[in-house]
């Protein structure tokens, strides 16, 4: 056993110095703060399809995801199946849209830029609101990162939660501090790689173990038939608020910076199918994972003790019990993956929104794109350091806070991202009565847990029609504004979807 722990060891330590080698490489290719916040906008389809698939997908999908089918059957899987709707709809509606609109909106190059340059808002209210909405949500999403990977080492390897925190923060600073977005995508797309490899690798060895599908969903349902049931236990309102997961899509800054780095717009089609293949796949495999995983332990309940004391780690269990410990150890760090890959996205968000939101336009307006990197790099570490210090009990209520931090983006974010790229008569005004009005809601709403129903579902609904009734109530948008309109909307017409 001991040299099995050496061997999954090893084969973390060399992910981990991988992904700071890369990190170097991501250093030499920055020369200026295009280039840190949005690697220049040279992403090709590939980089972006699965940087954008990884930066979304953190440790929920091979530990989250998996238990909670593992506990409840495949009734488990409908928020799979809302995410996957609402991230395929996000990368036909919004991802070409936002790619060309941000370059001709004064080439923004965070979504607080866009804002404010899509609506001329000189008064920079709409870029200190949205700021402000980032910063909140986004340092309580990396705080829960961090937990993440601490819960991850401290499993793995015996280390005390703080030991395990901080060398699981510095294995993902690390990388984002020195690189920046290039760094940040390069390894999004091999830690992509790694969670596709492990969840079809995964169930696939499961499947076969147990004789093949039909006996392994036989040993399943003679478990309990309802397992295969996919209403068991759904009501309406449930099944609405799980579907309603993919509403978060189109207000999710760390996927919606993928598309604006997109090298071209006509990089988009090819990395929406590439993207939305791997997302299904990987959805598919977490759910399989956990599925199978009933037929396997089941059969085998003297190997179940880690996985009755704590059903998210049915995926490292099966790892360490059906593969050789090398490639457990390649398995198991696609955890490590899917948990550095989410968290480097946020860290990087934050530090790019106080870099370009805050400090170039009120503080330093003549920085060098020299002074703006390093600015942005120290950013990194402060925002890494408050998560930690948020992190530090890991009991604490930050995590509560993480459950409507997705929802607080959709809906403060979403309806604005839309119709911002859609409805030409949108105003300033309209595009902050409707970012206010859905945070807001969202808060309430999960203080009260109103009808049972998720909160993003009012958030993103009442959102919506702030928007349009401000905007409609207030004067047209200027002239330049809806020039550049018109103008985007002309250049995507020449694009094939």
């Amino acid at each position: 056993m001991q040299i099995a722990n050496m061997q999954i060891t090893t084969m973390f330590v060399i992910y981990i110095v991988g992904m700071l080698l890369i990190g170097w490489l991501g250093y030499r290719a920055t020369n200026d703060l295009s280039d840190y916040i949005l690697g220049g906008r040279r992403l090709g389809p590939f980089v972006v399809a699965l940087a954008a698939g990884a930066s979304d997908m953190s440790g929920w999908l091979l530990m989250g995801l998996p238990g909670a089918v593992y506990d409840n059957g495949i009734s488990a899987s409908w928020i799979a199946i809302g995410l996957t709707l609402g991230a395929y709809l996000n990368w036909r509606f919004v991802a070409a849209r936002l790619r060309v609109y941000t370059e001709k909106s004064g080439n923004a190059l965070t979504l607080p830029d866009f804002f404010s340059n899509r609506f001329e808002d000189s008064s920079n209210v709409l870029r200190i609101v949205s700021a402000v909405v980032i910063l909140v949500f986004f340092t309580l999403y990396c705080a829960s990162g961090v937990v993440a990977g601490a819960r991850l080492f401290e499993s793995m390897f015996g280390m005390s939660y703080t030991t395990a925190m901080f060398v699981g923060a510095f294995c993902t600073i690390a990388y984002v501090f020195i690189g920046g977005f290039l760094a940040v995508s390069w390894t999004d797309t091999i830690q992509a790689s790694l969670m596709f490899t492990a969840l079809v690798l995964t169930p696939l060895v499961v499947i076969m173990g147990a004789g093949g599908f039909a006996d392994a969903n036989a040993a399943v349902i003679a478990i309990n038939p309802m397992h295969a049931d996919l209403w068991q236990g759904a009501s309406f309102v449930g099944v609405i608020s799980l579907l309603a997961w993919g509403l978060g899509y189109f207000g999710q800054p760390h996927i919606l910076v993928r598309f604006m780095a997109a090298e071209s717009v006509k990089t988009i089609p090819n990395a929406r199918r590439i993207g939305m293949t791997w997302m299904i796949l990987c959805l598919a495999g977490a759910v399989a994972v956990g599925y199978f995983g009933i037929a396997y332990f089941s059969a085998n309940p003297g190997q179940a003790a880690g996985v009755n004391e704590n059903s998210e780690r049915v995926f490292i269990e099966l790892s360490m019990l059906l593969f050789n410990p090398w490639i457990a150890g390649i398995l198991l760090a696609a955890i490590l993956a899917a948990v550095m890959s989410t968290l480097s996205a946020q860290l990087l968000v934050c530090s790019s929104s106080l870099t370009q939101d805050i400090y170039k336009t009120f503080i330093k307006r003549d920085a060098t794109d020299a002074q703006l990197v390093w600015f942005g790099r120290a950013m990194v570490l402060l925002v890494a350091i408050v998560a930690i210090i948020l992190a530090w009990n890991p009991n604490s209520r930050v995590l509560s806070m993480v459950s409507y931090a997705w929802a607080g983006f959709g809906a403060a974010f979403g309806p604005v991202i839309l119709l911002s790229l859609l409805w030409r008569r949108m105003t300033r005004n309209g595009a902050l009565a409707g970012m206010v009005v859905g945070a807001v809601v969202v808060l309430i709403w999960n203080q009260y847990a109103w009808l049972g129903l998720y909160e993003i579902i009012p958030g993103f609904i009442l959102g919506t029609l702030a928007i349009i009734v401000v905007s409609l109530m207030g004067k047209e948008p200027p002239k330049n504004v809806t020039e550049v309109f018109d103008t985007v909307k002309g250049d995507l017409s020449q694009v094939s979807h």
